[in-house]
This record gives C-alpha cells, sequence and structure tokens, in this order.
C-alpha cells in the first residue's frame, strides 16, 4: 500500500510541476494580446456608455448648429422632438 501511496505522491508531483510549466508558457503567449485587448476593452466601454447615454449623443452632434442664432429655435424643437421620441423608446424598452 505504501509504494502505491508513493506513486501517487511521485505522479501528483509531475503533474503539479508540469501544469506550473504550462501555466508560465500560457502567460508569455497571452502577454502579446494584452494592449490590443486592452484597446478592444476600451472600445466596448464607448460603446456601452453610447447605448446608456443616447441623448448626450444627440445633443454633442447638434451643438454646433444650435450655436447659430438664427437657426437654434428650429434645432431646439427638433431636439425636443428627439428628446422625447427616446424618452418613450427607453420606457417601451423597460416595459418589455
Amino acid at each position: 500500500m505504501n509504494k502505491r501511496l508513493i506513486g501517487v505522491a511521485e505522479r501528483r508531483a509531475l503533474l503539479v510541476a508540469k501544469a506550473a510549466g504550462q501555466r508560465e508558457t500560457l502567460g508569455r503567449n497571452v502577454e502579446v494580446w494584452a494592449r490590443p485587448l486592452s484597446m478592444v476593452d476600451r472600445g466596448l466601454a464607448a460603446l456601452r456608455f453610447v447605448a446608456s447615454h443616447p441623448a448626450w449623443i444627440v445633443g454633442s452632434a447638434l451643438a454646433p448648429v444650435a450655436l447659430q442664432p438664427g437657426r437654434m429655435g428650429s434645432w431646439l424643437r427638433r431636439g425636443a422632438a428627439i428628446f422625447q421620441l427616446v424618452g418613450r423608446l427607453r420606457s417601451a424598452r423597460s416595459r418589455a
């Protein structure tokens, strides 16, 4: 019985050493992808922000046009209509 336990312990030590080597190799291989994956992560965070704040995006897109005094009234009406539409769409989406 002791021989069997010694064999199991030796096998376990061999497997633990093999797993450590594999972890080390995997770490070196993944290191190359760290920067591209962080860029993808930042892009996804930006997309999540845009999806959760559409009024800010519309407002910033319309800001240069709204700064022209002659067209300000018409653009404010359009912006208000879009804002109301976005609000209705968000409330309809949250109900579903």
